[in-house]
């Protein structure tokens, strides 16, 4: 067995080289959820261990990527690309059709999460955002798209898929991506109607004919519909520009963590398999995150994060020079934010002096 290959076994174990690891998080509450089955064991839950196996889709990044990718860095922490796919395909259908009739993605977020597992930074990428694309390999057949250095960040994810978005930003920020995580419109919903829903408290009604949002203010218990519309509003808040969904996404994923915390789903195993059930059919996952074992590895370094854990901002970003309607990053400013999670180290506060990303009133709509 090479040393690349046994990197990459400790990796879907949940932990970075030899640092210890922990439990549960809910950015990514559909592993979780998938992973506590098999941490409850049991020979009565064989037949769901199979199930949910087969519920996960997988894509084998590091055979894609090979050696043409930042460095493994040792120092306990480990960084994760979430995106949430757009695509029209099946289900996700009734949210009308794709522009050229492909899939993009609709959310880029990476999480980094620092030795011991106890603190997380959460970097939100505009889908927007101009940056240098690389070449990327097409449709598995030989084929390659050349990228370009003005390329649009979520058409990596129509080029060439996972891998072409896992190469855009290890190339971005020189950070390669431990695991890749993908959830869909569909599962999405389903997850939440699962739950029961999620609370969230909203300072100003919010009513976007796009997205099919209509919520008035104060408290809302939101079911799956409502959920993922208020994850995809543009025209009800802010100024209508990705920027102000940015920050309701992540205002909606602190609720849906403080939500899963007090749920009490190991007191209910009929709504923990329900909810394995949904979150193994939304995902699709790296090779090594790819079967109910690895998830359950994976879920164990998730404990103790909660909401205060979680440093979120948006890339740091201005408006493009060429497009007033695109993001362009700034480049001092993201390299601190890049190189501050290549050492371990939070992300410091001048990163985002500068920046638009994390100035929309839309962060105040939503508590």
């Amino acid at each position: 067995m090479t040393e690349d290959s046994k990197g990459r076994g400790r990796r879907a174990t949940g932990r970075r080289r030899r640092k210890p690891a922990t439990r549960r998080r809910a950015l990514v509450m559909a592993a979780w959820c998938a992973a506590a089955v098999v941490l409850l064991g049991g020979a009565g839950l064989g037949y769901f261990y199979f199930k949910l196996n087969g519920n996960l889709k997988t894509v084998d990044i590091d055979q894609a990527l090979g050696i043409d990718r930042p460095a493994n860095v040792d120092n306990g922490s480990m960084d994760i690309l979430v995106l949430g796919s757009d695509s029209r395909g099946g289900a996700n259908g009734a949210y009308g059709q794709d522009d050229g009739g492909s899939a993009r993605s609709d959310t880029a977020m990476v999480v980094h999460l620092y030795e011991g597992h106890q603190k997380a930074s959460v970097v939100s990428i505009p889908r927007d955002t101009m940056t240098s694309r690389p070449e990327c390999a097409v449709g598995g057949r030989g084929k390659t798209d050349p990228g370009g250095r003005r390329k649009q960040f979520n058409e990596a994810y129509t080029v060439g898929g996972a891998a072409c978005a896992v190469k855009t930003v290890e190339k971005m920020s020189g950070i390669r991506m431990d695991h890749y995580i993908e959830v869909d419109f569909t599962g999405f919903k389903k997850i939440i109607d699962t739950l029961g829903g999620v609370e969230v408290t909203t300072t100003k009604p919010i009513k976007d004919d796009y997205s099919h949002l209509d919520l008035p203010a104060g408290p809302n218990k939101l079911n799956g519909e409502q959920a993922l519309g208020l994850v995809r509003t543009r025209h009800g808040v802010g100024d209508g520009g990705d920027l102000g969904r940015i920050q309701l996404q992540q205002a909606f994923i602190k609720a849906l963590i403080k939500q899963v915390k007090g749920v009490g789903v190991f007191d209910n195993p009929k709504k923990l398999l329900d909810l394995a059930d949904a979150g193994t059919k939304a995902l699709t996952t790296d090779k090594a995150l790819g079967d109910v074992k690895s998830l359950a590895g994976f879920a164990q370094s998730l404990q103790g994060i909660d909401a205060g854990d979680m440093q979120m901002i948006t890339l740091p970003v201005t408006a493009d020079a060429l497009d007033a309607n695109r993001v362009a990053p700034l480049q001092k400013e993201s390299k601190m934010v890049w190189d501050a999670l290549l050492a371990d180290r939070p992300i410091p506060a001048e990163a985002t002096a500068n920046s638009t990303g994390d100035k929309s009133a839309a962060g105040t709509v939503v508590q």
